[in-house]
């Protein structure tokens, strides 16, 4: 049975109206919103645009662990004792984005069970997500890989319209998502390009008909 607030609580209106221990910010592409190494204290949500999400090797190298849409939380790692965050968090599209305080998160999925629900129902999904990643790197082709991730990038799946026009993506990070090279990527962008699946000239616009790729044996 479905938990019913209490008190006329709101899990949208939490997420989109101001409140104690919460703050609204607006941010351009290429800002950063925390740093690996900074200290972890908060949880964000994205009312709308995109953040990627990096990891930096000791030896310098860095590998994109993950793109966000809206609707998406970031930064939970918090709620479980870490201290220190261990991605850093840039804007790919220009974005809104709520950044709520540890304290205020962990009061509110205690005492509210409607939000609680929707953080669960999140964090599965996710989990779900890293799962299908990883199914995708050990089984299936990287012209499999790059297919999926751009459709993914565009939406297509969600309940949500997709968009197909995707910014602020080039193939050096494509390769990182998909775990190749940037080569093999032209070769596969180039490919989809001269067979209609996608136009690709200074913005990416990609068709519904990529997905012949993905369930192609």
């Amino acid at each position: 049975m479905a938990q019913k607030p209490r008190n006329g609580f709101s899990a949208q209106k939490f997420l989109t109206h101001p409140g104690p221990g919460k703050t609204f910010q607006r941010w351009s592409p290429k800002h950063t919103v925390f740093s690996q190494g900074d200290k972890a204290d908060a949880v964000y949500y994205i009312q709308a645009g995109k953040v990627k999400l990096t990891v930096l090797s000791t030896q310098g190298k860095e590998a994109v662990v993950g793109v966000l849409a809206a609707e998406n939380f970031f930064g939970e790692q918090c709620l479980t004792g870490q201290t220190v965050r261990t991605t850093t968090a840039t804007v790919l599209e220009d974005a809104r984005i709520v950044r709520i305080a540890r304290t205020k998160m962990i009061e509110t999925l205690r005492d509210e069970p409607v939000f609680s629900a929707l953080f669960m129902k999140y964090l599965l999904s996710h989990s779900l997500r890293v799962e299908e990643d990883l199914v995708d790197q050990l089984f299936n082709s990287s012209e499999k890989r790059l297919a999926r991730v751009l459709l993914l990038l565009a939406n297509f799946g969600k309940k949500s319209k997709p968009q197909t026009t995707i910014a602020n993506v080039n193939q050096a990070m494509l390769a990182d998502m998909i775990g190749t090279t940037r080569p093999r990527v032209n070769f596969f962008m180039n490919k989809f390009r001269k067979l209609g699946f996608l136009e690709y000239n200074g913005t990416l616009r990609v068709h519904s008909s990529l997905l012949n790729v993905v369930l192609h044996d």
